[in-house]
Order: structure tokens, then sequence, then C-alpha cells
């Protein structure tokens, strides 16, 4: 629809790497492309020494073609992986679950999204494979603490993803933010994808204003050349049609915005707050090492 009537759009949660890929002059993201946390989530699980892996993801156009990158990248690194798909809402994984048993995998990673990725993470640790049984990689709303321990109250050392600054490295801008959220919703700490539509929304309004027009085409060029301070960071869009990709280069940097920080972080205690948890990998963020089950 974007590219249909011509309206410059800033995505902020979707990680396929086709939004990108189809070069739309109108589509501008700030997520992260979905290839690249896939490499992240393999380097991360190659340091933890694991040669199988069960991927659980969900049917849909993010979990499918997810579990194809990161069973490629595994792959690339001599790490086996095979994966159980199923169907967003799904509210019994106990079939799955069985199956899932019978890999005798060493790490489980959770690609299913929202309450189902909840229901399965709580059903196989009570089936005996759950994060304080074998390594678990958590779906990233687990960032939501709150949701997760109500729904998950066997989670603990589960590690999950996390989009966006650790503490230690927020910038004024992030810390701002922080603070502004989490007293206006009563949160102890902002989840990334609040930072991500913050940042879209606030960069759109900058490029307007830069481009002191709604024409589309002005607001588009403003986007290619604008050098945004957010809540993620500081944010620019190198390849557009300002300055083509470059031939050789994957077409998915396209008005991509390449450097939001992705880091692996773990629940190290029961009931553990989001903002308080252990960020385990890369060594650039790391604050811990990780807990082992």
């Amino acid at each position: 629809m974007a590219h249909k009537y011509h309206v410059p759009t800033i995505f902020s949660e979707t990680w396929s790497d086709k939004i990108t890929n189809v070069q739309y002059p109108e589509v501008f993201r700030i997520a992260p492309v979905s290839s690249e946390v896939a490499a992240v989530d393999a380097k991360f699980i190659q340091s933890l020494g694991v040669s199988k892996v069960v991927i659980q993801t969900e049917n849909t156009g993010y979990g499918i073609p997810a579990a194809e990158q990161t069973t490629k990248r595994l792959a690339e690194l001599g790490i086996e992986a095979v994966t159980f798909g199923a169907d967003i809402g799904t509210i019994d994984f106990s079939a799955i679950i069985e199956r899932i048993k019978a890999e005798n995998p060493e790490l489980i990673l959770v690609l299913q999204t929202g309450e189902a990725s909840y229901n399965f993470e709580q059903q196989a640790a009570e089936a005996g494979i759950g994060p304080q049984d074998l390594l678990m990689i958590c779906n990233q709303v687990a960032d939501d603490h709150e949701a997760f321990w109500l729904n998950v109250p066997d989670g603990n050392l589960c590690f999950y993803r996390r989009i966006g600054l650790p503490r230690a490295k927020y910038t004024a801008e992030t810390t701002a933010f922080v603070e502004k959220y989490t007293a206006k919703t009563g949160k102890a700490s902002a989840e990334s994808y609040a930072m991500e539509a913050y940042d879209a929304l606030k960069l759109m309004a900058q490029a307007i204003n830069e481009a002191g027009s709604t024409d589309p085409d002005a607001i588009i060029s403003a986007l290619e050349a604008t050098t945004y301070n957010g809540a993620l960071g500081t944010i620019t869009f190198p390849y557009g049609t300002h300055n083509p990709i470059p031939e050789g280069m994957d077409a998915k940097w396209w008005h991509q915005f390449p450097e939001p920080a992705i880091t692996m972080v773990q629940y190290q205690e029961k009931g553990q707050d989001s903002a308080e948890a252990a960020v385990v990998f890369p060594e650039a963020y790391k604050t811990a090492d990780p807990i082992l089950p």
C-alpha cells in the first residue's frame, strides 16, 4: 500500500528481508533485518558449544523465513537444526513437544511470537525441556517481564534476544525516552518495540520538518539524507536513490538502518525485572557470563 499510493513509511518492528529487498522508494526500516538477527543467534549458539538445535517457529511470513535463515547460518557453523512449526495462537503444544523431545536437542530456539510463545515455553518446562532443563532462547516478548513471569513461571535461565541499546550504553535520548515511558505506563522499563515506534514517529516528523513539505518525494529525499539521534542510537539510511546499493551487496540494505544493537540477555533470577537481566552476548555489550542449566 505504501508503494501503491506513494506514501513514505518507516517500519519499526518488521524483520523480513523482503521488505527492503524490493527497494521501494517509499519504504524505510529501523528494525533489524531477519537474516542479520539469524547471524547473531547462530554465533551466540556456537559460543555455547551446541551441536544440535531445535527451532520452534510460527507458520507466518516472518517465522518460516526466519527459521530457514537461522538454519542456514547454523549449518555454516557446523550446527544441525530441526524445525517444528505451529500456527499463531496455538494453545496446546503437547504433540510438538513430544516430537522435540525425540530429537534430543541441546538447545531450543523459540521463534514463535506473542502469547503462543509463552504457551510453548511453559508447556516445555512442564514437560522437562524448559530453560531450567536445557538451553532455551525464548522469544523476544520475554522482555515484558511482567507478562513473561505470569505466563512462564518456570522460565528462569531463559535467554532472549533484545533489540536496542543495553542500559549501560543508553544515550541521553534513550534515557529521556525511558524515563517518560516508564512514568506514563507504570512499567519498570521500556520494551524495544516501544523505542522503535517512538523513533519511527520522531524520525518521520524530523524528515517532514527538514523537507519543509509533506510532498512524498521531498520526505523521501529528507529521510535518505537525515541523521537522527534517538532512543535506538544514531539512525541513518546509507543506501537508497541518493546512494545506490553497490554491486555485490545484498539488496536488503536499501533504506535500512544498518546498525541496530542486537543482544542476548538472560533472566538469572526467578521473577527478575527485564531491566536487570544480564547481557550475555556479544562481548561488546556483555555484563555477565551465561548461567547454564
